[in-house]
């Protein structure tokens, strides 16, 4: 089961500040004014090496009729179903307020792991005073501040026992999965009807699996993988005006259950903003992508240097990742559909590729004396050893005298070096210099 981690509660109380710290990234906007969140975030974060996405949600109000806090309120149901914790945020400087209880009575109907997390405590009188907070009936309140990230490391020690109860482990089968992803009616339940067709003798349902997500066998025409599909998106009250927001949560947890994830994006519209948010989870996952260019037959311009053009655009915007299979379908009329299963076996056996230490070290050594990393306060670097680490996915371990002075361009240099030299397309990479 995927690790889903929501952080709810009423606005201005620093969710937004809590994920940055939490993804080590600035991707949500913080900002003093309440409701400045509205748009979804996800990020990937780890702790104690478990693993877990965090989704940072807009201020939960009641009883609003502003159409913005209608579909904030919606979009903090839905996190609700699908994570499988919840950080419930409060401000330990305002006390307890009537938002905060009507927050925490639709927690406890819900029935989640709750942790109530009691945020800008940031001095021991304003730890003392969360206290006040056990009112609202939680069993436990973790005073924090995430401007400056004290009594984060609690939180998340605790955090991570329950994540890791919650994990159930991964089938031992070997064959592939493959999630469909992708923005609404872009082709997903198409390509998937046609792929399993009508012979049900063909479709396995393994039992067990999580809510809403479900393993299909595929084996016939050579093939033989499991896909994980999330097209179906669910009749709900209220979801009309999100049903971004929710496409973009069932992907979260049919990336994570993946080996392979075959994002659909529709030809008659840009590569969007939401096409790039799906296509960096999965990158960020580490998983390997394969991306489907669908609905190409509807494309009546198309001249010979069309699909030159499309891909130079998709690729343009996935950077620095552009080593990706790119397939123009039509599942309307079954143009190039299984052209595009062929590109995701080949990715999946991609990121299985193992190296020898040895060729490693015999290809990459020369090219990397040839251009070695820059010299920084007159010290050069040399790079003595290169192996592939021990991972699902393709990494490297290069041992050098001093790995503090490699630069991000050095990186990028030395993954492609690796890229001209083995097929790794279609798969991020991780590279990590060590001291020798």
């Amino acid at each position: 089961m995927s690790n889903i981690v929501a952080l709810v509660g009423r606005p201005n109380v620093g969710k937004s500040t809590l994920f940055n710290r939490l993804t080590r990234r600035r991707m949500a906007i913080v900002d003093p004014t309440a409701g400045v969140t509205r748009d979804r975030h996800y990020g990937k974060s780890d702790w104690n090496g478990v693993d877990f996405s965090v989704i940072d949600t807009g201020g939960y109000v009641a009883g609003s009729e502003d159409v913005f806090e209608e579909q904030i309120r919606a979009q903090v149901e839905m996190a609700l179903e699908e994570s499988t914790v919840v950080l419930f945020l409060v401000d330990v400087m305002e006390g307890i307020t009537p938002l905060d209880e009507e927050v925490a009575d639709m927690l406890r109907r819900s029935r989640k792991k709750c942790f109530l997390v009691a945020n800008k405590a940031d001095n021991s009188k304003l730890i003392q005073q969360a206290n006040m907070f056990y009112e609202l009936g939680v069993e436990a309140v973790y005073p924090v501040s995430s401007i400056n990230g004290s009594g984060t490391g609690e939180l998340l020690d605790d955090l991570v026992k329950v994540l890791n109860k919650q994990q159930e482990e991964d089938t031992k089968d070997e064959i592939p999965k493959f999630a469909v992803v992708g923005r609404p009616n872009v082709g997903k339940s198409s390509l998937i009807n046609i792929l399993l067709g009508t012979e049900r003798n063909i479709v396995t349902e393994i039992p067990g699996t999580t809510r809403d997500t479900i393993y299909s066998r595929y084996n016939r025409f050579g093939f033989d993988f499991y896909l994980v599909d999330t097209a179906g998106l669910r009749k709900k009250g209220k979801v009309h005006e999100n049903i971004e927001f929710y496409s973009v949560m069932r992907s979260v947890r049919a990336i994570e259950l993946s080996d392979v994830c075959l994002l659909l994006i529709d030809a008659t519209t840009p590569f969007e903003a939401q096409d790039l948010n799906i296509f960096s989870l999965a990158a960020r996952n580490n998983k390997g992508i394969v991306v489907l260019v669908n609905k190409w037959d509807l494309i009546s311009d198309k001249d010979t240097d069309s699909v030159k053009r499309f891909t130079a655009q998709i690729k343009e915007k996935t950077a620095p990742l552009t080593d990706i299979p790119i397939v123009f379908t039509s599942v309307l009329t079954k143009q190039r559909v299984f052209k595009a299963m062929e590109a995701a076996v080949e990715v999946y056996h991609n990121r299985q590729r193992k190296i020898s230490t040895s060729k490693l070290n015999q290809v990459m050594l020369p090219i990397l004396e040839n251009q070695p990393p820059p010299a920084t306060k007159g010290k050069y670097i040399k790079i003595k050893y290169i192996t592939q680490l021990p991972t699902p996915y393709p990494s490297f371990a290069f041992f050098c005298n001093l790995p503090q002075y490699i630069k991000e361009p050095y990186m990028r240099f030395v993954e492609n070096q690796i890229r001209a030299n083995w097929d790794f397309s279609g798969v991020p990479m991780k590279i990590y210099f060590r001291k020798k």
